[in-house]
């Protein structure tokens, strides 16, 4: 999960921090006193993507606390060119350095702020990385997140992806998020609602681009989760540990089919999945599983989705290497960079395999990892 935001043209400072206060009274306080955030020049971005690009930012800033905000809105309001916004910097490839503003989120934070008999309400900070907060829930015997285990990235940018695996997605326990707007300053809370959810789509990637920074995220979560096991191959890995059925004991299944088939980013550069799986309408559906029975196929609410990574591996790319840029040998999907490989060689090898799909299943593959 990979944060990225263009920033429009902003308000003046004084608006900015104006309307950052009168929307958050409790800061107050802070009005001479706030932290100064640091702004820094051509900064190596290498730590700060998965991929382990070595890139350079023509300015950096990073963000720890919401007490900085006024001083990180106003060197954003004065900034004259593009801002991007980095979480976990898990579903971003760099092919160039770039040449504006790069803001790493990294504010840390996980509160409960309700519950009831049935659910739990529970709030991370944008900057918590997603694995730790998970397993903060399943440790809990919060039910919801549990097959969302392992997943890379931040909090932050979960919702804007609706990030999802074996069979479930952010939007399923996601109650609100916590925003601020980069024009004028002001608080806004998103409820689900409000968010247009899709896969791995949401209203931040569309109308909304470049238009917020998420401060938080709040889980509805259950005390009496109905789980979800159905999706892969949970049951056969809790088979094979010999444990029951429940919400810590998923997650477990989860990690170790992910760790099975997944590189691990800190021995092998990569951004996970790097295509989403394509949903094709059920007419064609029809052609290609009548030439292809063994295609496996979900359904979807506009059609039939079909598993990217197994058209990928029948067009004979699983395991291919051309220098150090590469298709992972056990998983399709992920693009990886072995050591040295430039963002542009991964980024032609990744439109080969969209014209090769293309070429054999008349299907048209789309990347889920930002380019930039």
């Amino acid at each position: 999960m990979g944060f990225i935001l263009t920033v429009l043209k902003k308000a003046s400072d004084l608006t900015v921090i104006k309307a950052f206060y009168s929307a958050k009274d409790h800061y107050l306080c802070h009005m001479i006193t706030h932290p100064s955030v640091i702004l820094q020049h051509n900064v190596n971005l290498k730590p700060f993507n998965t991929f382990g690009m070595d890139v350079r930012a023509a300015a950096f800033a990073e963000i720890s606390s919401e007490e900085e905000l006024p001083s990180l809105l106003k060197i954003i309001s004065q900034y004259s060119g593009n801002v991007l916004f980095l979480g976990g910097g898990s579903n971003i490839l760099f092919t160039k350095d770039f040449d504006g503003l790069v803001v790493k989120i990294s504010t840390k934070g996980i509160e409960i702020i309700d519950q009831d008999e049935d659910s739990v309400y529970v709030r991370a900070m944008a900057g918590e990385n997603w694995d730790d907060f998970v397993q903060y829930c399943v440790q809990r015997n919060f039910g919801g997140l549990e097959n969302l285990s392992l997943i890379p990235g931040n909090v932050g940018t979960c919702p804007i992806q609706n990030i999802g695996a074996y069979g479930v997605e952010i939007k399923d326990t996601f109650y609100m998020l916590d925003a601020v707007s980069l024009r004028t300053g002001e608080f806004r809370e998103f409820y689900a609602e409000d968010c247009a959810f899709g896969y791995r789509d949401s209203v931040f990637k569309n109308e909304l681009k470049g238009q917020y920074l998420i401060l938080s995220v709040t889980f509805r979560l259950s005390r009496k989760p109905s789980l979800n096991t159905t999706y892969g191959a949970i049951v056969n890995e809790l088979e094979a540990m010999g444990e029951a059925q429940s919400i810590k004991s998923v997650a477990k299944a989860v990690s170790n089919i992910r760790r099975s088939k997944l590189p691990d980013p800190a021995e092998i550069g990569n951004a996970g999945s790097f295509f989403k799986n394509p949903v094709i309408g059920k007419s064609y559906f029809d052609e290609l599983i009548a030439l292809y029975p063994a295609m496996p196929a979900y359904p979807a609410a506009d059609g039939v989705k079909l598993a990217a990574g197994w058209l990928i591996e029948q067009c004979g790319w699983k395991g291919y290497r051309d220098g150090d840029a590469g298709v992972h040998q056990n998983q399709a999907l992920v693009l990886v960079n072995y050591g040295q490989a430039g963002g542009n060689q991964i980024y032609f090898l990744a439109q080969k395999i969209i014209e090769s799909v293309k070429q054999r299943f008349g299907v048209q593959l789309e990347t889920e990892v930002n380019i930039i």
